[in-house]
């Protein structure tokens, strides 16, 4: 068979990426029902199955074929995605609603996947987090298996009780040996958070992400936060607690490098991962919710654009900005 050139590589498959990212999601979710329970692995089949359920419904409106799309894994990895957003002790209802939202209102209003301007499982969160604040805010307590009483217990998260405490006035130091502070940022979520970066790091080893967003994410949420910590220790929290608390690592190797709805040049994607690292850090010390990472990520989601335009390599053989003949 005679080729045509120029040769180049053929890149992964939608299938292909959407494999490598659920299975580097195993570790993280392996950790996190290990310790909060399995609620976990109840989220996720809901989430899943409803996204499927609705993507079809959406394919099937739309006079799309079913098969291609509901097999190239895209609706299921926005299932499993906003499942790992959700409490896990949360009403089963609380899953399909926000895969409504995330395939609907996220993904299929817009054309589908490659046409979404935003991350799906990011919309459905915020939907949720926005509409339904009590039952999004219930986290469960640390109950693994050996605990003596490992019934679903509802407990404050790391970022939420600092943010608490730091409003009745007392300092860091005064609260370090609360209970829900683990030993750094969450009883039990330090595990899972490192989980996720072992998740992230293969892949970058797959080559499935590249590193420019992660990086930029840790990176501009560690300059921003070092300064402030630096000064006054009592107030500001530190980078590492930052990186460990929340949904940090799920966010920069999972969620803001999500290939259509992120910036894609090079040095786009590291000023966009920068941003989303600064709005995190901007929320959670002075925002309205205690984690930040699903508004970053969607108001980021609207500049990915702009940030491309005003990145773009410059074309061999011309000037930066000249216009190609």
């Amino acid at each position: 068979m005679r080729l045509s050139s120029p040769f180049l590589p053929v890149a992964g498959s939608v299938g292909a990426v959407m494999r490598d990212v659920l299975l580097a999601l195993v570790p993280g979710i392996a950790v996190y029902t290990l310790l909060f329970g399995l609620g976990v692995l109840r989220n996720i089949a809901l989430a899943a199955l409803a996204c499927l359920l609705f993507e079809a419904l959406a394919l099937r409106l739309r006079a799309r074929p079913l098969k291609p799309f509901l097999t190239d894994g895209s609706a299921l990895v926005t299932g499993v995605l906003l499942a790992l957003t959700l409490p896990p002790i949360a009403p089963w209802w609380i899953a399909v609603v926000g895969s409504l939202f995330a395939i609907l209102l996220g993904k299929q209003v817009y054309g589908g996947l490659g046409y979404n301007p935003f991350n799906p499982a990011m919309v459905g969160y915020v939907v949720l987090l926005i509409s339904f604040p009590v039952q999004m805010t219930a986290w469960p307590a640390l109950q693994p298996p050996w605990a003596d009483a490992p019934d679903a217990i509802s407990a404050a998260t790391a970022l939420d009780h600092v943010r608490t405490q730091l409003s009745l006035e007392r300092t860091l130091t005064e609260i370090r040996g609360d209970a829900p502070l683990g030993w750094i940022a969450g009883a039990g979520w330090e595990w899972v958070a490192l989980a996720w970066l072992g998740g992230g790091l293969y892949l970058l080893w797959r080559g499935t992400i590249r590193w420019q967003i992660p990086v930029g994410m840790l990176g501009g949420l560690t300059l921003i936060a070092l300064p402030f910590w630096a000064i006054d220790p009592d107030r500001y929290a530190s980078p590492l607690f930052h990186w460990l608390a929340g949904a940090t690592l799920l966010g920069a190797f999972f969620i803001a490098t999500d290939p259509v709805s992120a910036a894609t040049t090079p040095r786009g994607r590291l000023l966009y991962g920068a941003l989303i690292g600064v709005l995190v850090y901007v929320i959670r010390t002075w925002g309205g919710y205690p984690d930040g990472v699903a508004f970053a990520v969607l108001l980021l989601n609207i500049c990915a654009p702009t940030i491309d335009r005003y990145t773009q390599p410059r074309v061999y053989g011309h000037r930066r900005g000249e216009a190609e003949p």
